[in-house]
């Protein structure tokens, strides 16, 4: 989209497609912008779709086709199931309308580069949910990073240890199948700190993997995923996706590098040394306390059942309200979104043939 395909509403109208957990996420982000307004939300199953529009008080579509033939609707939020993001998205953006679409774009690298490709014939924008790009303390950590505050990057580590019940996968006869959920512990708990992984460290050039089942019944996907990483700068890593770690534990990032390193636990700064701040190597040794780490949220507070907060999907969604008014591309548009995708579609490709895997994959 160039400039002169600018938009010069004052408030971009809103829907929402798939009201699931995230939906709400979505919807109280758009309720607290002043230049955005809510207009519907659309599911097949009525009882979900009237109930989130009592709550947010605005319309409601049970058919898709009847929230995309809406004229006041500029954006639609895709929060269906993962494996239907590309289809659904490829009916609205032939409808004209802009995208946000929840993570992951979707379960296929060629579907999801089918849509991008439309939504570039249509002259919509699209945007991917990756919101932790937003969050203050990944800013700071990338500013410090392309500034050269850690020098060199040498090892990069992507943690998620979290825990999902056996209720949880039966609760939707989706959850848990490749077609719809597109993978487990990986492809839906960890896609977030994996993009992180590489958005911090830059691209991946192979990935040598195992995947199990191990604490669920009745899932086709993993429940743990385990990778090394080798990034094309030459430095490596780790990925760990986990929805087994009875009770659910934290997400944590750490980024080392030769003037200094930096570890993130549950989205906020749990560690940071740099030399440029007095750092020196007669700190090694240094503990962290148990109070500490507590203190960070990592052993107590939400670690089970993870809290999402809608702050950091309101600068998103505000990024893409921005984009479109000023005929810009956003901050995380398709091409951005493809990218943890396809590391986690390469670790699936190892687990599966017991061999290192190369990116890109096509």
């Amino acid at each position: 989209m160039n400039s002169d395909q600018s938009c010069n509403k004052e408030k971009l109208g809103f829907g929402i497609l798939g009201c699931g957990n995230i939906s709400d996420t979505h919807a109280l982000a758009i309720s607290e912008l002043e230049d955005a307004t809510l207009l519907s939300v659309c599911d097949i199953v009525p009882e979900k779709a009237m109930k989130m529009a009592a709550k947010y008080n605005c319309s409601y579509d049970l058919h898709i086709d009847d929230l995309l033939k809406r004229e006041d609707i500029d954006v639609i939020c895709i929060c269906t199931p993962s494996g239907l993001h590309s289809k659904h998205g490829i009916q609205a953006a032939r409808a004209k309308k802009h995208l946000i679409i929840e993570k992951p774009i979707d379960v296929s690298l060629i579907a999801a580069k089918e849509l991008i490709q439309v939504c570039k014939e249509e002259g919509v924008l699209l945007c991917g949910i990756s919101q932790h790009r937003f969050d203050d303390d990944i800013i700071r950590l990338k500013e410090a990073v392309s500034s050269g505050k850690l020098g060199q990057l040498n090892f990069g580590g992507s943690h998620t240890k979290w825990f999902r019940s056996q209720n949880y996968y039966d609760s939707g006869d989706w959850r848990g199948t490749w077609e719809l959920d597109g993978g487990g512990a990986l492809m839906n708990q960890s896609i977030h700190y994996i993009d992180l992984l590489q958005y911090i460290m830059g691209p991946v050039d192979e990935v040598f993997a195992y995947c199990v089942t191990r604490a669920h019944e009745n899932i086709e996907v993993e429940d743990i995923g385990i990778a090394t990483v080798k990034f094309k700068s030459g430095a490596v890593g780790v990925i760990e996706g986990n929805t087994a770690a009875f009770p659910g534990y934290c997400t944590r990032l750490d980024i080392y590098g030769t003037d200094g390193s930096v570890v993130i636990i549950n989205d906020k700064i749990h560690d940071w040394n740099l030399k440029s701040e007095g750092v020196t190597e007669a700190d090694f040794g240094r503990a962290t306390t148990e109070e500490d780490y507590t203190r960070s949220g990592a052993i107590k507070g939400w670690a089970s059942t993870p809290g999402v907060w809608h702050t950091s999907h309101q600068r998103e969604i505000k990024d893409m309200i921005t984009a479109i008014k000023e005929g810009n591309a956003p901050k995380i548009p398709g091409e951005e979104a493809i990218k943890p995708l396809e590391i986690i579609l390469a670790i699936y490709e190892s687990a599966r043939i017991g061999k290192p895997v190369k990116i890109p994959l096509i």
